[in-house]
């Protein structure tokens, strides 16, 4: 349960484009045609789902506080965290070189369209956003990172993906000339991202109804406690009455 919650969240609650806006440069850049911003989506998806289990073994592993005991006591109160943000873009590049290689030898019509976006997302801060909340969430176990990281690029994929096909069909459309181009596509993106976070009363409804039926439950509890002193207090004033 907690791997389909972490999931829908990410897409859809957490999405990286309607949630914290990161990622936007190729988002705006790549989105005019669906078949290059298909082929950028599906590379930030394969990137976020091996660089952010990647980066969680080196965060567990390697830079967390005592993460070293494993080499031994002497390790223990050594603290790497401070290189976190260069190993994270290290492993960062290194997967997006293996990427642009690959798309380079077997899509050569797809590695030109895309241009210099594909190299740049080493730098994009989509990508590096993944690995930090991964950290800053306390992610426990690996399935769970590879879970996120795969979540996360398939909510940025959908956000590309719904853009370029509205930024294709708007050109028909009379759009007044002062938000031709940027500004109606930061309108759209707004307007989706309040769509998207409309999934949040779904996908917390139950967290909420449960929190609402524990504390129910704990007020019956005190209001029953409550009774059962006010009837002993009653029975000892009327022995006393009594005596």
């Amino acid at each position: 349960m907690e791997h389909v919650e972490l999931f829908f969240k990410s897409i859809f609650i957490d999405n990286m484009v309607f949630a914290t806006f990161l990622g936007m440069c190729s988002y705006l850049a790549v989105s005019k045609k669906v078949s290059t911003a298909v082929g950028l989506g599906a590379a930030v998806i394969f990137v976020l789902a091996v660089t952010v289990p990647m980066n969680w073994l080196l965060d567990q592993y390697v830079l967390r506080p005592g993460a070293l005991t494993w080499l031994g006591p002497e390790y223990a109160d050594y603290d790497l965290s401070f290189l976190s943000f260069i190993l994270f873009i290290a492993t960062i590049a290194t997967m997006v070189q293996l990427v642009e290689i690959v798309v380079e030898k077997f899509a050569p019509s797809l590695y030109n369209s895309l241009g210099i976006f594909l190299p740049l997302i080493a730098v994009n801060c989509a990508i590096l956003g993944g690995s930090l909340f991964m950290q800053s969430r306390d992610i426990q176990t690996l399935g769970l990172a590879f879970n996120y990281g795969l979540a996360s690029g398939i909510g940025w994929f959908l956000a590309i993906l719904a853009i370029a096909a509205i930024r294709e069909k708007i050109r028909y459309s009379n759009v007044p000339a002062p938000l031709r181009g940027l500004g109606i596509t930061f309108i759209i993106t707004g307007l989706m991202a309040i769509g998207f976070m409309s999934f949040g009363g779904m996908l917390t409804g139950g967290e909420e109804k449960t929190e609402t039926t524990d504390e129910v439950a704990k007020v019956e509890v005190q209001s029953q406690d409550t009774t059962e002193e006010d009837e002993s207090l009653a029975e000892v004033s009327q022995e006393i009455n009594n005596k």
